[in-house]
């Protein structure tokens, strides 16, 4: 045997205890707790420093914005961090007062645009001037950034929030010593939003979509992917919405959507760092406890029909040349899922990539490669993405046709065991590393509750990958890296105006 192959080994036996000792050291640490409204919480106790991280995930995300309405759920997590009736008002009755005004007034501007040609410019323009009035002075009560910076005045660190397709997550650390605190402003602002300055985070939200998407070509080129990709249901969009939904959204639309999605029952609150559990569970029963119980919300019920044939889309765009195919492929649940992580790693898992190796290093035709092997969410059947960005001199056709080459001899050829068991290895490798960081701990145990009922899949799915063949991996290549399965962006140069439309 090589001394490297004697070195994998004891790197694979290495990682593998590890990650059996932290799973029954965790299963020792962790305390599981549901609250009578449906409320669940995971706490993990790690004392090694006075610090705790605590991780809110909703089991909500654009995915479930209605129609019409996208970039929802993404405001409405901008509103969760506005404050409540006692946090962020320099007068909470009159402000109230205020807001309704806004809303009476807004409902009379939208009856007026809604006889279209037969409305009163002079009217519509005056109801308008009188609903900017009313915003301005709602917006005189506000006190600005309170509820964050109450967090960061008591120590708090890493404060954000992240509006995924399939999820919503709050996030934060504070000091040991502050951690009623976080118990008081989470619950509060869950029992208690305040769509305060809900027009003023309208206009942010459509900037932020201007800037990721509209400004960027690569942005853009994605949500063009995935309004192709998809016929039918709610991945073809991407998480911030389209602009033409958030100009019209409504305090009533966030509030219908809370409503709806943000019930005790829907969401799971991680705790992990230098707290007592049976502090913690009085501290929930206590604050949280009084967040009324509801039903679950309704799932997507919209199934993408099969496609029927490969698809292709471009993008006109002076910047660098960028191509994205995708391939679609089941649900995060389905039986293959841990065949098709591993073939994600075989293929594009850094500099030793298949990819990588081949195009950038070798041929020196890409600047980058890679691929995602669950995109863009997992809870519904996807996509397996690839992306390449060729290098000056070379192209995006040229840059296709060579990985198709790679991917056509990689359903050809039964990988390689020896690069298996690297992929398999690195998988437990890297686990350990995710589980530093009591803020990451927070989030994977929260995510692998939601996902899956259970957060030991955490640990064991790597048994999942372990059972991963060869064979299986040359299966699911042919299986889902087929034409039929296939839709491909690219970004193109815009056609040269004729001399006489210059002029």
């Amino acid at each position: 045997m090589s001394r490297c192959s004697q070195l994998g080994i004891a790197l694979f036996l290495t990682t593998a205890l590890a990650v059996a000792q932290n799973l029954q050291e965790f299963e020792k640490r962790v305390t599981e707790f549901t609250l009578d409204n449906g409320l669940h919480f995971i706490v993990l106790e790690r004392h090694e420093a006075p610090v705790v991280s605590f991780h809110t995930f909703v089991n909500a995300g654009s995915v479930d914005d209605p129609e019409g309405k996208t970039g929802l759920a993404h405001i409405f997590e901008h509103m969760a961090f506005k404050g409540t009736p006692d946090i962020g008002s320099t007068n909470w009755p009159e402000e109230k007062k205020a807001l309704a005004a806004v809303e009476q007034i807004y409902d009379r501007v939208e009856g007026e645009r809604r006889k279209r040609f037969k409305a009163d410019p002079a009217k519509l323009e005056a109801l308008e001037n009188e609903l900017k009035a009313a915003i301005e002075k709602a917006n005189s009560f506000v006190v600005p950034n309170l509820y964050p910076t109450l967090i960061e005045e008591n120590g708090g660190v890493g404060l954000n929030a992240g509006t995924e397709l399939d999820s919503t997550e709050y996030f934060y650390n504070l000091p040991a010593n502050r951690a009623e605190l976080w118990f008081l402003l989470e619950s509060q602002r869950f029992l208690h939003p305040v769509f305060r300055e809900f027009y003023k985070e309208r206009d942010v939200v459509l900037e932020e979509r201007r800037m990721r998407i509209e400004s960027s070509p690569q942005g853009k080129l994605m949500e063009t992917l995935l309004a192709t990709s998809f016929a039918a249901h709610p991945y073809q969009r991407m998480p911030g919405g389209w602009a033409s939904d958030i100009t019209s959204l409504r305090v009533k639309d966030a509030e219908a959507f809370y409503k709806t999605y943000y019930t005790p029952a829907n969401i799971a609150i991680a705790i992990v760092g230098d707290i007592d559990p049976k502090q913690a569970r009085a501290l929930a029963e206590r604050y949280f406890g009084r967040l009324p119980a509801a039903p679950l919300p309704p799932l997507v019920h919209t199934v993408e029909p099969p496609q029927e044939g490969p698809k292709q889309t471009q993008v006109e765009t002076p910047s660098q040349p960028l191509a994205f195919i995708a391939y679609k492929r089941p649900d995060q649940y389905d039986k293959d899922d841990a065949a098709l992580d591993v073939m994600s790693s075989l293929l594009a898992g850094g500099r030793t990539g298949i990819l990588y190796k081949e195009m950038v290093r070798d041929q020196q035709i890409a600047v980058a490669v890679g691929a995602e092997g669950t995109f863009p969410g997992g809870k519904y059947p996807n996509l397996f993405l690839f992306f390449v960005a060729p290098s000056l001199g070379h192209t995006i056709d040229e840059n296709v046709k060579v990985m198709d080459g790679i991917l056509d001899r990689f359903k050809a050829e039964v990988v390689d065991p020896q690069a298996l068991a690297r992929v398999k290895t690195k998988s437990r490798a890297e686990l350990v590393r995710r589980l530093d960081s009591n803020s990451g701990l927070a989030q994977l145990l929260n995510s692998y509750y939601v996902n899956y009922g259970n957060w030991r899949r955490l640990f064991t799915e790597l048994d999942e990958t372990d059972k991963v063949t060869a064979q299986d991996v040359q299966r699911v290549a042919r299986q889902y890296l087929t034409p039929k399965n296939r839709t491909a962006a690219y970004t193109i140069q815009p056609a040269t105006a004729p001399v006489e439309a210059r002029q």
